[in-house]
């Protein structure tokens, strides 16, 4: 009996001998090969983050304090047909100082009468900052619909949030916005002001009028389909105004929102969802709520903007001042230099401007910075998030140097205008389409 299990051990020992001269089996050779890609894989990962992260610093480290504060407004600019910039950085290291702000706002007169023509003037803007190293901006337009629809004459027809809501069904509102988006992008807008999210009420319907999508749940569920429309079709929404607004125009005075408990609360409900759904901004009012903080407007309160809205609520995004020049600031103790840095210490992101000069401002803002070590680190991390939009949304791109390695540069626009022009047509006569079956 041992001697039979002898035999059988020294077989299965030959057996295994065997096996390992004859090498790995198919499977072992598939989980080697396996692991050796996943390792290179990991390394490239690894490769081309540092890469990135060198990249990023680099171009950062490039900048001077008044480029990188110059990236925090949002201003008019001049013109309807060629772009010309009208102001100059201080420093005389940049063979061209021309200040270019971090996005521009097109108001009535930017816009010229043709679809083509507009597309020029927009393109005009990405090849001067191309051919001149500098950022892209951000393109913007208040495109709401109804009243508030500086496009009326060209793109085809938006009705107002209010009447959206009344006619048509979330699945059917996200279409008339994609289809909005299409025109917008093709014109070279990049950036919409849209959807005001406010809830509207006895207290704010004269201000708000159709602007609003009406009830609290239609403000909530429309709202979402009309950010994620947008934003899925190359065009960055920004959400307004919060806190809320009353019936006082803040063109005019400055709004006090008398509201505390439950009925804030239901105030701040539609922000506080529609976070979920990542607006790339935020818009703040120029209310005062005395109940949060009492006799500060909302965009310069660090309580609103940065304890609430970007603390308590999460909120990543960028969050924008509203117009700084409007009368509910200017004539209520906050001129301009005083609000442009109660405005950034507040928490606030990118600083909108009514004017085209922003340079008086951006001087303030550098002085300060100079003599105040938290306030650099201020401007810095706002200026993190708006190149980080920047490099989101496709205005900034890494590219490959010589060497190389990688840099970050300002995207140039490839297609044509005629193709543009083509693509805009299209989309224009279907959005007819649609109107004329649902509305």
């Amino acid at each position: 009996m041992k001697a039979a299990v002898k035999i059988v051990v020294l077989c299965f020992l030959a057996l295994i001998v065997s096996c390992k001269e004859k090498g790995p089996t198919q499977a072992d050779l598939y989980e080697i090969n396996m692991r050796e890609n996943a390792q290179k894989v990991s390394d490239y990962a690894w490769k081309l983050r540092t890469q990135k992260e060198e990249a990023y610093n680099d171009f950062i480290n490039s900048l001077s304090l008044q480029e990188k504060i110059g990236q925090l407004f949002i201003v008019n600019l001049a013109g309807n047909q060629t772009f010309i910039p009208v102001e100059q950085l201080d420093d005389s290291n940049f063979q061209n100082k021309a200040l270019i702000p971090g996005g521009y706002l097109f108001f009535g007169f930017n816009l010229a009468e043709t679809p083509k023509e507009i597309m020029g003037f927009t393109s005009s803007i990405n090849s001067y900052c191309i051919d001149n190293s500098k950022i892209p901006p951000f393109l913007a337009i208040d495109h709401e619909g109804g009243v508030v629809n500086r496009l009326k004459s060209i793109n085809a027809k938006l009705i107002s949030c209010q009447e959206v809501a009344e006619k048509l069904s979330v699945e059917e509102a996200y279409k008339l916005y994609e289809l909005q988006a299409d025109q917008l992008y093709e014109l070279g807008f990049t950036m919409n002001l849209a959807p005001v999210t406010e809830a509207c009420t006895k207290d704010n319907k004269d201000f708000l009028g159709d602007r609003s999508f009406g009830s609290l749940e239609n403000v909530i569920k429309y709202s979402k389909e009309c950010i994620n429309s947008y934003q899925k079709n190359k065009i960055a929404a920004i959400v307004k105004h919060f806190p809320g607004n009353t019936n006082t125009d803040p063109h005019t005075g400055l709004p006090l929102i008398k509201a505390e408990g439950e009925k804030l609360e239901e105030l701040l409900a539609p922000f506080k969802a529609l976070i979920a759904e990542s607006p790339v901004g935020i818009l703040m009012s120029h209310a005062i709520v005395d109940s949060v903080d009492k006799g500060v407007p909302s965009c310069l309160s660090k309580i609103w903007v940065t304890k609430i809205l970007r603390d308590e609520y999460g909120y990543n995004g960028i969050i924008f001042s509203d117009d700084i020049f409007m009368a509910a600031l200017a004539k209520n103790g906050y001129p301009e230099e005083k609000a442009v840095v109660l405005a950034l210490e507040a928490g606030i992101d990118c600083i909108m401007v009514s004017e085209k000069r922003i340079i008086k401002s951006v001087r303030i803002l550098e002085k300060k910075a100079q003599e105040d070590k938290a306030f650099e680190e201020r401007i810095n991390e706002s200026l993190k998030r708006i190149i980080d939009c920047k490099l989101k949304c496709g205005l900034l791109e890494y590219q490959k140097t010589g060497d190389g390695k990688l840099k970050i540069s300002g995207k140039k626009m490839t297609e044509s205008l005629d193709e543009r022009l083509k693509n805009f047509n299209t989309a224009k006569e279907e959005n007819q389409a649609f109107n004329k079956e649902h509305l």
